[in-house]
C-alpha cells in the first residue's frame, strides 16, 4: 500500500532529524575523544570502522550485497580519496575550534560547491544564486573573524575542510549517475576503514575503555546518520529535506555551549545563520530550475 505523499514527506523529514541529530552527536563525541588523546587519523579509522557494521547490516537487511558491484573502481578510488583528505580536514577543525564553529563551517560546502559546478562542471549559475553564494560566503567570514576566540590555524582547516567537502559533493554528484548509492557509500567506508588502518602505526596508541567507547558511539552514529541521510531521500525531495540538515549547526553550538563551555559569539549565530539561509535558498533555486539530483544533500558527508 501506497503511502499519502504528506505522510511520505513526513518520514522523509523525521530521518533527516535523526541523521541532523546523529551527526552532531557524532562530532560532539569525536571531540571528547581528541581532548583525550585522540589523533585524527585515529577517528577516521574508528568513526569509519565502526560505521562499517551499520553499513554491513543495511546491506544485509536491505538492497543486498550485490548492490556494492561497480563498473567503475577508478571513480570510487578518486571519489574516496578526495573524501578521506576531507574527513581529515573535518576532524582536524573539530580538534581545534569549538564545536559550533566548526560545524557550522564545513556546511559553507554547499555554497563552494555550486562555484565549482560552474567551473568544472560547466552549470550555469544565475544571479539569484550567486546572491546566495555571496550572503554564505558573508556568514563565512563572520566566523572566522578574530575575535570569536578561534585558533587561526583552526579556521585555516575549517575553510579548507568546507571546500574539502564542496569537491566531495561533486565527485559523488558525478558518480552517482552511473553508481548504486549503496556502492558509494559501502566502497568509501572500506577505503576510509583501511586508510585508516594503515595510519595506525605511525599515528595510534593506546587509550582508556571510556575513550575507547566514545569512538565506538562516534563510528554507530556516523553510520546511523549517514543511512537515515540517504534514506530520507527516498521518502521526500532534497529541497524538502535539506533545511533540517542544518539542526546539526545548532545542536553543535548548544552542545558546544552545555559540555564543552564554549558559547558561541554573537558573530558566530549571525554567520551560522547566513549559511544556513544560503545553503536552503541554494536547495530551493535546484529545485525550481527542476534540476535536483536525485542524490544531492547540503549536508557534509564526512561530518
Amino acid at each position: 500500500m501506497t503511502s499519502h505523499p504528506a505522510e511520505r514527506r513526513l518520514r522523509g523529514i523525521a530521518m533527516r532529524i535523526t541523521s541532523a541529530t546523529s551527526f552532531a552527536l557524532m562530532a560532539a563525541l569525536l571531540k571528547a575523544a581528541s581532548a583525550r588523546g585522540v589523533s585524527t587519523p585515529e577517528m577516521i579509522f574508528y568513526r569509519n570502522g565502526w560505521a562499517l557494521l551499520i553499513v554491513a547490516t543495511w546491506l544485509t537487511l536491505g538492497p543486498g550485497w550485490k548492490a556494492v558491484r561497480t563498473k567503475a573502481p577508478a571513480a570510487h578510488l578518486t571519489r574516496s580519496a578526495v573524501g578521506l583528505v576531507s574527513m581529515l580536514l573535518t576532524f582536524g577543525a573539530l580538534a581545534l575550534l569549538p564545536l559550533g564553529e566548526a560545524t557550522a563551517l564545513t556546511y559553507a560546502a554547499p555554497i563552494i560547491a555550486t562555484i565549482l559546478s560552474a567551473i568544472f562542471l560547466k552549470e550555469q549559475i544565475g544571479i539569484r544564486r550567486w546572491a546566495a553564494v555571496a550572503v554564505g560566503f558573508v556568514g563565512v567570514l563572520l566566523i572566522a573573524h578574530p575575535g570569536n576566540g578561534g585558533a587561526p590555524i583552526g579556521i585555516l582547516i575549517g575553510v579548507a575542510a568546507a571546500f574539502g567537502q564542496s569537491a566531495v559533493m561533486i565527485t559523488v554528484r558525478q558518480i552517482s549517475r552511473t553508481e548504486d548509492v549503496a556502492a558509494i557509500v559501502f566502497w568509501f567506508t572500506i577505503f576510509t576503514t583501511i586508510a585508516g588502518a594503515a595510519m595506525l602505526p605511525f599515528f595510534g596508541s593506546m587509550h582508556d575503555r571510556t575513550t575507547m567507547v566514545l569512538l565506538a558511539l562516534a563510528g554507530l552514529g556516523g553510520g546511523i546518520g549517514q543511512l537515515s541521510m540517504t534514506a530520507s531521500l527516498r521518502y521526500a525531495p532534497v529541497s524538502v529535506v535539506v533545511p533540517f540538515d542544518y539542526l546539526q549547526i545548532v545542536w553543535g553550538i548548544t552542545i558546544g555551549w552545555l559540555v564543552f563551555l564554549t558559547p558561541a559569539t554573537p558573530l558566530v549565530f549571525a554567520g551560522a545563520a547566513l549559511i544556513a539561509a544560503s545553503g536552503i535558498y541554494t536547495a530551493y533555486r535546484e529545485r525550481a530550475r527542476g534540476k535536483e539530483p536525485a542524490e544531492a544533500r547540503s549536508m557534509p558527508e564526512s561530518s
